[in-house]
């Protein structure tokens, strides 16, 4: 094949690559650029009230994107969420209480921080069942390892004083064992 089509190709792609990736970073930089930072319109927060939204925004995770909290993230259903929560900071309810409306709605899988309880439960203690099992096993290969490979010194004694034993080591040291 002709190599200058393969590198035309290869080119044209590269350009297309460029012209997506470039695209899409100035979409997402208008959209959180104009949306992150900015108070809700039907409510006005002060300055502790935002404070208070942007920790618990950061609990949360974005359904859309991939493990980003929905104060870093783009997507107009996180922008949604986070004026919803700050919705709810104004009306006085508390972290836990705005985190079980999300999760509620959402499911568990919106929260940053999983709860310990139900399925997730096994996904906080697995690693560690994990490593105890490995550990365990480790620990009984070895002491069989070491049983194998080291022998007594009654083992030595007994194949020392077999008679068949020394016939057979005089034969091979002669070389008359064939």
């Amino acid at each position: 094949m002709d190599r200058t089509w393969e590198t035309r190709w290869g080119r044209l792609l590269a350009l297309l690559l460029a012209l997506v990736c470039t695209f899409s970073l100035a979409q997402t930089g208008t959209t959180a650029g104009t949306t992150a930072g900015a108070p809700t319109q039907g409510a006005t927060l002060t300055a502790s009230q935002e404070a208070q939204a942007q920790a618990i925004g950061r609990t949360i995770r974005c359904p859309v994107c991939q493990g980003l909290p929905i104060t870093e993230s783009p997507s107009d259903l996180s922008q949604q969420m986070l004026r919803e929560l700050r919705e709810q900071v104004v009306a006085g309810q508390n972290a836990d209480q705005i985190t079980s409306y999300f999760a509620a709605r959402y499911g568990d899988t919106v929260l940053l921080d999983p709860p310990r309880r139900g399925v997730n439960l096994l996904l906080w203690l697995g690693p560690l069942v994990a490593l105890l099992l490995g550990g365990w096993w480790l620990l009984g290969y070895l002491k069989r390892a070491k049983g194998v490979a080291a022998p007594t010194e009654e083992a030595e004694e007994m194949d020392e004083s077999d008679d068949y034993l020394a016939q057979v080591k005089a034969r091979v040291a002669q070389g008359k064992l064939s």
